[in-house]
């Protein structure tokens, strides 16, 4: 995978203009839609059961995110993701603070059992969480951070059969077979709520217009990274409030141009 394959996938998102279902969390829901439209993808946030597969079975792409969950919330979840699977249409689930509840870590683990996920993406205890590998975690604490990172997702990929995507200072994209890391990003992306479930509703777009699902993660965690890397660059000294802002323009005004240039993303061997 090279490059300019980031900036062929980010052209080809801005396209179509894919419809990406959203069944996100309350604190993020804004904050997604604008970053969705900034990127060229069409967002829907659609959460009543009575919908969510007429929904779902019309997007490009299902994003399941369980930042705040309700029972009612976990059960339009579970509708939309068999409407999607029905459908062909890829499912992204963000198991957010998985391992803080155990109503979470069920919830989490529910969904992977009902519902076929195409990419799982969280931070490496999430991960870990919902996968049950708590040697791996232990391994993290330890602060053997890398190479337990770098397994983990290959052995999660493999467990539950899908493509894993690990966010940190590096990046992780496994299917068990292939990974990659991916190096672009800032810090500060940490200091604003809602960047990690905007990432996942990032990927969703990819994946409507690339079917190698490992490809199209790569690309959006790519285009993702640098154009934190561009928002910082204006906004850093200014504080977290106004790169958020300029986040969003970065998103809508980075070229394919600057992605062939910055970058920074290697498979694993």
């Amino acid at each position: 995978m090279e490059n300019n394959s980031v900036s062929q996938l980010l052209a080809k998102v801005r396209e179509a203009n894919p419809l990406v279902h959203n069944i996100t969390n309350t604190v993020v829901t804004n904050f997604t839609a604008n970053g969705m439209l900034a990127m060229g993808a069409s967002p829907v946030m659609a959460y009543a059961v009575e919908e969510v597969a007429d929904m779902a079975s019309i997007a490009g792409a299902l994003v399941l995110n369980i930042g705040t969950l309700t029972s009612a919330v976990v059960d339009a979840m579970i509708i939309a993701g068999k409407s999607a699977n029905a459908n062909g249409v890829p499912v992204i689930l963000d198991p957010v603070g998985a391992g803080a509840t155990a109503y979470r870590t069920e919830t989490a683990k529910r969904l992977l059992n009902e519902v076929k996920i195409s990419v799982l993406r969280g931070n490496v205890s999430e991960i870990a969480n919902v996968a049950g590998i708590q040697s791996a975690t232990k391994g993290v604490d330890a602060g053997q951070v890398q190479g337990n990172r770098i397994e983990l997702a290959a052995d999660t990929a493999q467990k539950l059969n899908t493509v894993v995507v690990i966010t940190g200072k590096e990046d992780i994209v496994s299917d068990g077979k292939n990974t990659y890391i991916v190096r672009n990003g800032h810090p500060i992306l940490t200091m604003v709520t809602g960047t990690g479930c905007l990432l996942s509703s990032v990927i969703g777009a990819f994946t409507a217009v690339e079917k190698d699902f490992v490809k199209a993660a790569v690309a959006a965690l790519t285009y993702y990274g640098v154009t934190a890397e561009f928002a910082a660059k204006k906004t850093v000294e200014q504080g977290p409030g106004s790169f958020q802002i300029e986040f969003i323009n970065q998103l809508s005004i980075v070229s394919e141009n600057e992605l062939n240039q910055h970058g920074n993303f290697a498979k694993v061997e």
